[in-house]
């Protein structure tokens, strides 16, 4: 006859059939339960029949099926759920990691100091001070000379080279300091950066309170600030080279190539630090449920183009501030003082602008061009001008075009503050350039570079696209 147990196993398999089919799969836990009800069909239902002998035997046999049922129950749902909780593991995205606003804070401070040490070099080149310390010390060189016999000592060093013997020569002890402290000021703003970059660091790090985003960027700032003072002494010892004694009207300066990197290379630890703390600030505040209103209208795709604009602007500035280092590394603004104009044309004539005596007889053309381009100072006052008249006449630009665009209110703060700064930079250059570039001018048009490529960037990172779904702060 059929058995107790085989009617109650023809119950559970029904009653499974009709709860795997009540409704259809939404959601990846209801395809869960799908696939746990298969299994529990599969697997709660014993596979060989219990025949029944007599009423004893069928009560005992109906109570073990039970409690085998009962077990294969627990055990597939424990399972079905582990795999359930698994599967929404792989498919839901991993938090975010969000860093405290203090790791941004301590970026924004290695900014401004680099900041600073960006401004005082443009005076310690203005003054011809660079190359007054002609020794590199990272630790004996924090001390300046105290005595009088401390001072002699140090001037009779400056006094073995170039510059003293072909520029200041019959230069007074009192003189050699002024422009002794603009240097010294000018490396210890340096290691000032350096500490405040790795003590800070250490301890962040330590604490874990860098995520691995943020630790990865630190790295490449640290590793940029230990280039950039490498960079410094490299770039001092081509104007200490004794060989400018040999060669006739030569002026023993710095390599204006050498120059530019250093320049270059402090723009993008500015870069690298500002941007770094805007993110952490930003990112923070996003977990906190700020500019969730202003989410639809920055992530708007009618600003694609203008996002792709202010990347460019950015990448414009800082080619325009390069070329500028080239300016001065050969004391370009010294010639053509005039504006708009060149000697009363809109360019200086061709033979100026490729000279012959840059080019020598064994050299490849493109040589030649290559000199002319970055060693003549006609050439190189030539270009910064073009890109300084490029770069304003985009930023306008995009000013113009900013004004039919239905931007957010800090964005549209940023496109008038890079307008506004581009203008007095391009007044700062234009008054520079006719005042035969005084050190009070030439300073504050570096520090304008450095400004007007701040604004770039802050607009470039108001642009940034706003997640929706908060993020987790690092504890």
């Amino acid at each position: 006859m059929v058995c107790t147990n085989a009617f109650s196993a023809l119950f559970a398999r029904t009653l499974l059939r009709a709860s795997a089919h009540a409704s259809p799969v939404r959601s990846l836990s209801s395809l869960a339960s799908t696939s746990t009800a298969h299994s529990l069909r599969s697997n709660l239902l014993p596979r060989t029949r219990i025949p029944c002998t007599n009423a004893t035997t069928s009560a005992f046999s109906s109570k073990v099926t039970s409690q085998l049922i009962r077990s294969r129950f627990q055990s597939t749902a424990a399972s079905a759920a582990s795999t359930t909780t698994n599967a929404a593991a792989a498919v839901a995205p991993a938090a975010d990691i969000v860093v405290k606003p203090i790791v941004g804070y301590w970026m924004l401070t290695i900014s401004a100091m680099t900041f600073g040490i960006v401004v005082v070099g443009g005076m310690t080149r203005l003054t011809e001070s660079g190359l007054s310390i002609v020794e590199w010390n990272l630790i004996k060189g924090m001390k300046p000379p105290r005595s009088q016999a401390e001072w002699e000592e140090e001037f009779a060093k400056y006094k073995q080279f170039p510059e003293y013997k072909i520029l200041n020569h019959g230069m007074s002890l009192e003189e050699f300091k002024r422009i002794f402290y603009y240097e010294w000021s000018h490396r210890m703003l340096g290691r000032a950066i350096g500490a405040a970059f790795i003590l800070p660091g250490i301890f962040f790090a330590a604490r874990g309170m860098l995520s691995k985003n943020i630790a990865r960027r630190s790295l490449i700032i640290g590793a940029l600030i230990g280039f950039q003072g490498a960079l410094g002494w490299y770039m001092v010892k081509s104007g200490l080279d004794e060989q400018l004694m040999q060669t006739p009207g030569a002026t023993p300066r710095v390599s204006q190539y050498r120059l530019a990197a250093h320049l270059g290379s402090a723009f993008l630890i500015y870069t690298g630090a500002f941007m770094t703390g805007l993110k952490v600030l930003t990112d923070y505040s996003i977990s906190k449920g700020a500019y969730q209103s202003l989410a639809s209208a920055i992530n708007n795709p009618v600003l694609k183009r203008f996002k792709g604009a202010a990347h460019g602007i950015v990448g414009l500035v800082f080619l325009t501030a390069i070329s500028g280092a080239f300016v001065a590394g050969l004391d370009a603004g010294l010639v053509y003082n005039e504006f708009p104009l060149m000697g009363g044309r809109l360019m200086p004539p061709v033979d100026e602008l490729f000279d012959s005596h840059f080019v020598h007889k064994d050299d490849h053309p493109t040589l030649g061009l290559w000199r002319n381009m970055f060693d003549n100072q006609v050439t190189v006052q030539f270009n910064h001008r073009v890109l300084a008249t490029t770069t304003f006449t985009a930023v306008s630009s995009l000013f113009l075009y900013s004004r039919a665009l239905p931007l957010p209110p800090h964005v549209r703060l940023g496109v008038n503050v890079l307008m506004g700064v581009a203008c007095g930079q391009v007044g700062l250059g234009i008054a520079t350039l006719l005042y035969m570039v005084p050190v009070s001018l030439g300073t504050a048009h570096q520090a304008g570079s450095l400004t007007l490529l701040t604004s770039a960037l802050y607009l470039m990172h108001s642009m940034k696209k706003i997640p929706v779904l908060r993020k987790i702060p690092l504890k």
